[in-house]
């Protein structure tokens, strides 16, 4: 089988790529370290490092100040909304930013839930995190009724039927993830969106675990609201909120007197996080970087960028030229991911015993993400998913176990009360070689 650098060259250079991230150069036991945990937090490029330092020997002050270092911070938010908005598309005062998202999601759900009541109905489904469904279940204080959407346990794909058929004219929102951070589904959240708005509706987007793969176009997908998670795509430990103007300004948020009713600042409660921030604008430019680099490499034009895409066409007729490279580099990178993707998926399906749990058909590839989650059929005491990942982690390789908060989706499929999954997620710095050498690790282990 030819390397997935080989197979998919035209796109990404792995080895200037690579050398951009200092944290994939550790060794564990005399082992090569490989980051198989992306959907956990990846890892972040050097230059993120410097922006997150730079900003606490320089600029370190607090907002609104008559003084250099005040000023400098100001601008710095500005241009971290800037290339938030380019990453999402939309405007820079529709971008919120927050400690995490399950924070943020909270912060929505509060507001949303004050003038909510018994009679209203809100849906969430089995496949989501627990961050786009507790911040919701909590609503149930104040009469709100919550109705699941249910999935297909055999591909672990959301039940369209189901999640139309409740959804009606006491539904005032409907919270989706953009892609399953357990099992890699790609849920189709335009039509989700189309039909809860349909209905007057919300729709409300969990897009953390989509982030790193594919394009996202908050005008493209008309939702009201879409949370992600910089720390999922090469950034800081930070949440970012994108709200329709028009939303942001007509709810109520909790906060303090002195805060401004301003948007977005409105929906930011006490000091922000300025040094993560100051991170998240070079984490944005890093993947813009990935894109023009991409064009360079391949010497292309754009005009199949955002149909292969996993995030499908953006909506724009002339982006910026940030925004252009950033859907070059999504193109780039599910390109490559989907190549990777393959391959490991063609060798976990040759070692007896091994389960994935969601989309495993070729021709489906494009429902689902570089995220798997397996199994051990009839698994031994040293084959539970805390003992495969354990023995992996010894030899290194860097995967998850449990339930990673998809709580519904692990005791639906009964795996909850046996360890719920051994989760691998690739990113476009993971290579051939890593999948190839864990490959192996796991038919010693299993087999």
């Amino acid at each position: 089988m030819p390397t997935t650098e080989t197979a998919a060259p035209s796109a990404l250079d792995l080895t200037h790529i690579r050398a951009q991230f200092p944290s994939l150069s550790q060794t564990v036991n005399g082992h090569p370290a490989a980051f198989l945990d992306g959907p956990g937090g990846t890892q972040v490029p050097q230059r993120v490092i410097d922006a997150i330092s730079n900003y606490l020997r320089r600029d370190n002050a607090n907002t609104g100040g008559a003084y250099s270092t005040s000023r400098h911070t100001d601008a710095m938010l500005a241009d971290a909304r800037a290339a938030m908005a380019d990453f999402l598309n939309c405007a820079p005062d529709e971008i919120v930013f927050g400690p995490n998202m399950t924070t943020l999601t909270y912060t929505i759900s509060r507001a949303i839930g004050r003038d909510l009541g018994p009679g209203d109905e809100i849906l969430v489904t089995r496949l989501d995190h627990d961050a786009n469904v507790s911040p919701w279940l909590a609503l149930e204080e104040k009469g709100v009724t919550i109705r699941w959407a249910e999935i297909h346990e055999a591909d672990c794909t959301l039940d369209l039927a189901d999640l139309a058929s409740k959804i009606n004219t006491r539904t005032r929102l409907v919270a989706v993830g953009y892609a399953s951070n357990a099992v890699g589904t790609v849920n189709p959240v335009k039509a989700i969106i189309r039909l809860a708005h349909a209905a007057g509706a919300l729709a409300y987007v969990d897009a953390v675990h989509y982030g790193p793969h594919g394009l996202i176009d908050v005008a493209a997908l008309d939702c009201d609201f879409l949370a992600c998670s910089t720390y999922k795509f090469f950034g800081p430990h930070m949440g970012v909120l994108f709200g329709k103007r028009e939303h942001l300004a007509r709810l109520r948020p909790y906060k303090v007197r002195p805060l401004t009713d301003a948007v977005p600042n409105r929906w930011e409660w006490g000091t922000l996080n300025h040094e993560c921030i100051a991170g998240i604008t070079a984490c944005v430019d890093y993947i813009a970087d990935l894109g023009r680099q991409s064009l360079t490499n391949v010497d292309t034009t754009m005009k199949h960028v955002g149909t292969a895409a996993l995030g499908g066409p953006s909506s724009e007729a002339r982006p910026s030229p940030r925004r252009a490279a950033i859907v070059a580099a999504f193109e780039a990178i599910h390109q490559y991911e989907h190549a990777l993707m393959a391959r490991l998926i063609t060798g976990l399906s040759q070692i007896p015993r091994i389960k994935i749990y969601g989309i495993t058909d070729p021709a489906r590839f494009s429902e689902r993400c570089p995220t798997l989650a397996l199994r051990v059929i009839n698994q031994t005491a040293d084959e539970t998913p805390l003992a495969l990942a354990t023995q992996l982690g010894d030899r290194g390789f860097f995967t998850w176990d449990g339930n990673y908060y998809a709580l519904n989706l692990t005791e639906q499929l009964d795996v909850e009360k046996s360890g719920g999954f051994l989760r691998i997620g690739l990113v476009h710095y993971n290579t051939g070689e890593e999948v190839d050498r864990l490959l192996q690790a796991l038919t010693q282990i299993v087999g």
